[in-house]
């Protein structure tokens, strides 16, 4: 069945600022940046305001249910309810009648057109029975309103966060930046950088714009902006990224891109433009609501002109068609998708990930390809030594302990690699002098009256030493190659690689069992992706992909543009900030939690313990909250079938009739049989 999109409010907003917002396109009055485009059908609302109006009304609503239940007598008794119940409905409930108002302008009653009906008939019924005398609905309708807004805040809490990614990538850029002048060096705030300045960026530091070098040489790991996992060299003329951070050489770096133009920036384009259409999406329980509103507003007014023109009382009239709306008001639908999730999202936290947006445990039973990225995700995302080969040296640990020596003062991640797996070996590192770092080759150092150098292919040239074929194998893998020479003697090999998780191959061959097909996507070499694809057995990998390229990726795969095949339901699994946009275009983004906070704030659902074998639970209590939630549609609307015709005052004849009091009794009892059934899904084990 096809259901009808629900119109909703657009408006422009800033990506970095969203306090401002506009009607018509422009540019932000704060950064420059241009403003996006965004739809919300809880447009001008916010999460605050939804839990102050909750509480406010739960504190007015308690007197009014003591009152209705108890006989408690005091001067003006009678007229609290009347009081109490129209602050109520005015304060917490207007903001449902604004709601109903823009779903009826745009022809497209929902969710807030029932709630606007149902509270609307209830108090105007109250005020003309506390007038003429008669059963008020004064209980009824605050409790309505109370919960609805409990409700409501629940679901923008799951749901919202579109913001949070872009302001984590703002914390990448340092806050100030270091521009030589004059033969000076002078700090300056970022925001005051221009195009063509020359900035100083010390080691280890982080580069506030995108550039090119023009002197000095070091190596900048990339890995969170390219998924590249290796350090990338840079020397003069090499082009650099805002927010990457600097190895151990100093540079300087003649500004290229500033404000909207940089890589970043681009970045948050395209989260913002793929958040900006994931909210278009419907949430089951709105989809309810627009054909129970349809159902209980034409059986309202039938129930209505029926009995008038049988030329009953118009009063009884009234409280027929007040009753028909009462017993089809949403209590128990508002809360049959939040509860449910909100005790899925427990469950989930209990098993090792966070939901962090409900449409997304939602998506997750349906997909069937995920796209796994690679560094961060199938492997740690940090260097370790994976073979080493004795040339001279006696053994294995003797090459350990020499390469470790030299580089224990280094910061560079292949040294620190070295020195961790000496550690781990418990092996005792002898000490060294007058380190050196040697451009483009290595490092050496002093030991026992020799040189020892450490360092890369270059090294081995220089010696016109020959490789030997395991070697080469191992290089062809795009593991990095690292000699260890004394003098003009090669002492040892070492190779390291990306380390893979061990949790990888579980987690591959665990979905593969669940017939989903299983890809590999990274910005390294074609030799790293195959490496890590065989050994993960993985049939599927795009190697070299560029940030921006990821999410077109993830696009051609939803529209069977993948090697001619159907359209698939893709997941996306990934950590760095180049899958930020790519977590947001797939059905379902999914971030390994020691990643960067713009991918954790890009994702629906977050992996804690970075384990990859958490995707498999991730389907499975997906499958199970979405049963649980139609059984909730079914318990919050099925019993229409019967108590509508009785509450329309069918069997009258009969001497059957379904008061306004006892229809709002039905209804709350249906809210219990819903809160109730989500609770089993507590004891459910995935």
């Amino acid at each position: 069945m096809k259901f009808m999109a629900q119109k909703v409010e657009s408006f422009y907003t800033c990506p970095m600022h969203p306090e401002i917002q506009r009607e018509t396109p422009g540019i932000c009055s704060k950064c420059g940046m241009a403003l996006i485009a965004s739809a919300d059908k809880h447009a001008g609302h916010s999460t605050e305001m939804f839990l102050r109006k909750f509480w406010v009304s739960l504190v007015l609503t308690i007197p009014v249910v003591l009152l209705n239940f108890w006989a408690i007598s005091f001067p003006g008794s009678g007229f609290a309810p009347l009081i109490l119940g129209s602050i109520v409905f005015f304060y917490g409930g207007w903001v449902f009648l604004t709601g109903a108002w823009r779903e009826l302008k745009a022809r497209l009653p929902g969710m807030m057109t029932l709630i606007g009906v149902a509270i609307s008939a209830a108090y105007l019924w109250s005020v003309y029975a506390v007038l003429v005398g008669g059963e008020t609905l004064f209980w009824e309708l605050t409790t309505l309103i109370t919960v609805m807004l409990l409700g409501h805040w629940i679901e923008m809490r799951a749901v919202s966060g579109a913001q949070g990614a872009l302001k984590e990538l703002s914390k990448l850029l340092p806050d100030v930046a270091e521009v030589i002048r004059n033969g000076q060096t002078q700090i300056i705030p970022i925001a005051e950088l221009k195009e063509g300045n020359v900035v100083l960026v010390k080691p280890g530091g982080k580069i506030p714009a995108d550039g090119t070098v023009i002197d000095g040489n070091s190596e900048v790991n990339e890995s969170m902006a390219t998924g590249e996992s290796k350090p990338i060299p840079k020397v003069k003329n090499s082009e650099v990224i805002a927010g990457t951070i600097n190895g151990d050489g100093a540079l300087k770096i003649k500004v290229a891109k500033i404000g909207e133009r940089t890589f970043l920036a681009g970045v948050m384009r395209l989260v913002a433009e793929a958040q900006a259409s994931k909210s278009r999406l419907q949430i089951l329980s709105d989809r309810a609501a627009f054909y129970l509103t349809v159902i209980a507003v034409a059986g309202g007014l039938a129930t209505l002109v029926s009995w008038i023109f049988l030329e009953s009382d118009t009063g009884f009239a009234i409280e027929r068609m007040v009753a028909v709306l009462v017993i089809a008001c949403p209590h128990a639908l508002g809360l049959a998708v939040p509860l449910v999730a909100s005790i899925s999202t427990t469950l989930a936290a209990q098993n090792g990930f966070l939901v962090r947006q409900r449409l997304a445990l939602e998506a997750a039973r349906n997909i069937d390809f995920v796209l796994f990225d690679k560094t961060g995700t199938l492997t740690k995302g940090e260097y370790g030594v994976t073979d080493i080969w004795p040339v001279a040296a006696k053994d294995e640990n003797e090459v350990l302990k020499f390469a470790a020596a030299v580089d224990v003062n280094s910061e560079h991640p292949v040294s620190k690699a070295i020195v961790k797996k000496a550690k781990e070996l418990n092996l005792a590192i002898p000490e060294a002098k007058n380190f050196k770092r040697l451009s483009g080759k290595g490092s050496e150092a002093e030991m026992f009256g020799q040189k020892i150098t450490v360092g890369s292919l270059a090294l081995a040239e220089e010696l016109k030493f020959t490789i030997p074929k395991e070697v080469e194998t191992e290089n062809k893998k795009g593991k990095t190659i690292i000699y260890v020479v004394r003098e003009k003697e090669v002492l040892g090999i070492l190779a390291l690689a990306d380390l893979i998780r061990e949790e990888s191959r579980e987690a591959v061959s665990s979905l593969q069992n669940l017939g989903v097909k299983v890809a590999m996507i990274t910005g390294d070499s074609e030799g790293v992706a195959a490496w890590v694809a065989k050994e993960l057995r993985i049939d599927e990998y795009f190697f070299k992909v560029l940030p921006g390229e990821k999410a077109k990726i993830v696009k051609r795969i939803q529209e069977g543009g993948f090697e001619n095949s159907r359209p698939w339901r893709v997941a996306m699994v990934g950590d760095g900030i180049n899958d930020a946009p790519a977590l947001t275009q797939a059905d379902l983004g999914v971030a390994i939690g020691a990643g960067t906070n713009v991918a954790i704030e890009s994702a629906g659902i977050i992996l804690v313990k970075n384990d990859p074998r958490d995707i498999v639970k991730i389907i499975k209590l997906s499958r199970l909250t979405y049963t649980k939630m139609i059984q909730n549609l079914f318990w919050a609307t099925g019993y229409n079938i019967i108590a509508l015709p009785l509450a329309a005052g069918v069997l009258v004849s009969q001497g059957i009739l379904l008061q306004p009091a006892l229809a709002a009794l039905f209804m709350s009892l249906s809210t219990v049989i819903v809160a109730v059934n989500a609770v089993f899904l507590k004891n459910k084990k995935l």
